[in-house]
């Protein structure tokens, strides 16, 4: 593989993986464009570029959630009742969100990822706590919520946690706990998604060599390696300085991305 190639994917992978662990994101928002932009300089398939960026960013997830979640169940704060309620619709959801992506194009894709991008910057810029105004729906809403949850994630290759965690605050649940359930929702919505992206890019012509779908598996071992590595210095770090200045300054980074996103689309 070419040696800048490694680079520009330890570089992504050392950013993608500081700022979920400092700011609590997934990293496919910030991901996505990245690996978009270094498979498009690459000479990948402009009709598949965003499709395996999307599933390159689910599948890193599978991989980070895993830290994250072992660190906040330590401290207790994983509501394991609410996962198990939530994970059957989030298996189903993130099955069929890949699926759904399949049927749009790259242009149609890139567009709705740079929504996704720019709504929830605008989340993070203004800061806003949802109020708690009801109480966790029963098992058949948690099932529904937990479909929409993972179809959204799996269409754009997110953690979920932009709309697991407003869910779970405007139910009286404690952000802190929100926060760490959200993490744990993270290992099945990359789960299911990263294998749908798999079914689905099976034998997708023009793809690569060392893809497994629309899954490239170079990108994801070196990104992985360096999110993992990055992750727990973000959450500690997290603790140090001023994060909701961060937030903003990210927010900003957030909305460039969804730039070129909106580029890539019309493009």
């Amino acid at each position: 593989m070419d040696p800048w190639l490694i680079l520009a994917l330890l570089a992504m992978g050392t950013f993608g993986g500081f700022a979920a662990g400092l700011l609590g994101i997934g990293g496919g928002m910030v991901l996505v464009p990245f690996i978009t932009m270094i498979f498009t300089a690459r000479g990948f398939a402009d009709e598949l570029v965003v499709h395996m960026a999307i599933a390159t960013a689910l599948g890193v997830i599978l991989f980070t959630s895993m830290s994250s979640v072992r660190a906040h169940h330590k401290h207790g704060a994983v509501l394991w009742p609410v996962v198990r309620l939530l994970a059957p619709g989030i298996l189903i959801g993130s099955w069929i969100g890949p699926w759904i992506g399949k049927q749009m194009n790259t242009s149609v894709l890139a567009f709705f990822f740079g929504c996704f991008v720019a709504f929830s910057a605008t989340q993070m810029l203004i800061g806003k706590k949802p109020t708690a105004a009801r109480e966790l729906p029963g098992r058949a809403g948690m099932f529904a919520t937990g479909g929409l949850i993972g179809i959204l994630s799996g269409l754009v290759g997110a953690g979920g946690g932009f709309v697991s965690v407003p869910f779970m605050t405007r139910c009286n649940v404690r952000i802190h706990n929100a926060v760490a359930t959200s993490a744990a929702l993270g290992f099945p919505i990359a789960l299911s998604g990263t294998l749908s992206n798999m079914f689905y890019g099976w034998g997708e012509p023009g793809l690569p060599a060392w893809s497994l779908g629309f899954v490239y598996l170079p990108a994801l071992a070196i990104i992985v390696l360096a999110s993992v590595t990055m992750a727990p210095l973000g959450a500690r770090t997290a603790h140090k300085m001023p994060v909701r200045q961060l937030q903003r300054i990210f927010a900003v980074i957030l909305y460039a991305l969804a730039v070129y996103m909106f580029w890539k689309a019309f493009n």
